[in-house]
């Protein structure tokens, strides 16, 4: 029963993953953007199967399983286009930091207007970077863990969903520019949605992920009692 219910979890992903990308193809819009649509579809067939998150968990730890070396393969446009990315270093990275520190006195300012609790604080303070990263940094800090994983999740999300419709709005149409919004505001989710656009887009983006990571990583013990 377990390996039909795994198998079945995996298919439904899968199935929901093609679907949302040929809807988006046809009708592209921030709520048909594939990374939530999909969730959205998953979610809803889940619990229309009765089926709890406990019974999808061993689909999801091997479709996760896989991350690793999907992540590893975004080295290969990376060192592609490794003069191109070299050449605009600067601007990368000026762009990664302050695209950080935008987002994340934002979300300090808005925990503080509401009072948040310093789990809730923490939580906001690295939305910004990667899940593992993340995880890393609050279990240093003894910050809720499963919290700042769903504040990653969220942040990716809708970043990728609102990214595109807002630098389609404002004409920002440099493949470069984009990928550094893309790996800075939705890391993974975002870097996986530039690398449809362009191997390009892609390849920054995926440089803007690692460059937001490194920059958290050794930045958060700084501002950590700013908190």
């Amino acid at each position: 029963m377990e390996t039909f219910i795994t198998i079945y979890s995996i298919s439904i992903t899968i199935i929901a993953y093609i679907l949302a990308r040929k809807i988006y193809m046809k009708y592209p819009s921030p709520f048909t953007t594939p990374v939530f649509l999909c969730t959205v579809a998953v979610i809803s067939t889940l619990l229309i199967s009765n089926l709890h998150f406990e019974d999808y968990v061993v689909a999801k730890d091997i479709i996760t399983y896989f991350l690793g070396p999907a992540t590893v393969a975004l080295a290969v446009p990376l060192y592609k286009n490794r003069a191109i990315i070299a050449k605009y270093a600067i601007p990368a990275i000026s762009g990664t930091i302050l695209g950080l520190a935008f987002t994340l006195c934002i979300a300090i300012i808005i925990a503080k207007l509401f009072s948040f609790s310093l789990n809730m604080v923490q939580a906001l303070a690295v939305k910004s970077v990667t899940v593992p990263i993340a995880v890393e940094i609050m279990s240093l800090y003894e910050g809720d863990e499963n919290l700042a994983a769903a504040f990653v999740l969220i942040t990716g999300i809708l970043g990728t969903m609102i990214a595109p419709w807002l630098m389609d709005k404002l004409h920002i149409t440099m493949p470069f520019a984009r990928g550094i919004a893309y790996g800075t505001i939705a890391h993974g989710f975002g870097t996986a949605h530039a690398a449809q656009e362009s191997e390009f887009t892609g390849a920054v983006a995926g440089a803007a992920m690692a460059i937001a990571g490194i920059i958290i990583a050794f930045c958060f013990p700084l501002f950590y009692p700013f908190l």
